[in-house]
């Protein structure tokens, strides 16, 4: 498989989810970046490979095939994150990256080998989980910081928005996953949190709390 072909499958299970949807041509265009007509070429090459089930004018969708090597790249992705940051350094706002890059190395040993040395990590450095080798994973409880309510707390366990700009604003601000969140009060008007992080308070946009995963408390 070509790298874009891996591309595409990794991007039609992003946008389809577990529910395995039927992907429109448009949709997949915009997360591609690229035009519907190049869809529609690409989608016909997975198809042939069975690798995508194409019905024209009704989208696209991952066949059982495809879900396989979608998850497989979504692995490679997921743990090389956690072993550049864990082994090598990296701060998690430039792992995505370079993970983009090292996802499309083909040797399954290698992968496996680097699960190993790293204790078998279930979520990435982002608290997205990482399937194994079966293409299982642990989907942990999580719902958005911004539908807590007022006295209401949780952990940090993920974050929606994986961007550099937005990682770099949580580090400014000394919010990391594993911290305790608990929201002490929700603006009408602009519906932003003050929020206790950790003993520290902080006012938070509505946008920031759209954008974090909390496991909340009982």
């Amino acid at each position: 498989m070509t790298r874009s072909e891996e591309n595409y499958l990794k991007a039609i299970y992003h946008l389809g989810g577990h529910k395995e949807q039927s992907i429109s041509t448009n949709a997949l265009a915009e997360e591609m970046d690229t035009k519907p007509s190049s869809v529609t070429d690409m989608a016909k090459k997975l198809a042939e490979k069975t690798l995508v089930n194409y019905i024209k004018y009704q989208g696209v969708s991952l066949t059982a095939k495809g879900k396989k090597t979608a998850l497989s790249i979504i692995r490679k992705h997921r743990l090389w994150e956690v072993f550049l940051v864990k082994k090598l350094d990296f701060s998690w706002d430039e792992v995505h990256e370079v993970a983009e890059q090292l996802e499309h190395i083909k040797s399954e040993k290698l992968i496996d080998k680097i699960d190993e040395l790293l204790e078998f990590p279930k979520y990435d450095p982002h608290g997205d989980p990482i399937p194994t080798k079966d293409g299982e994973f642990h989907e942990r409880e999580k719902q958005l910081l911004s539908e807590l309510k007022t006295q209401q707390k949780g952990i940090c366990v993920g974050v929606k928005d994986t961007s550099s700009a937005f990682l770099k604003f949580l580090d400014k601000n000394q919010i990391a996953l594993g911290h305790t969140i608990e929201v002490l009060d929700v603006e009408d008007f602009d519906e932003s949190l003050l929020v206790k992080i950790d003993g520290k308070q902080l006012h938070i946009s509505s946008q920031i709390a759209n954008n974090l995963y909390i496991k909340k408390e009982n």
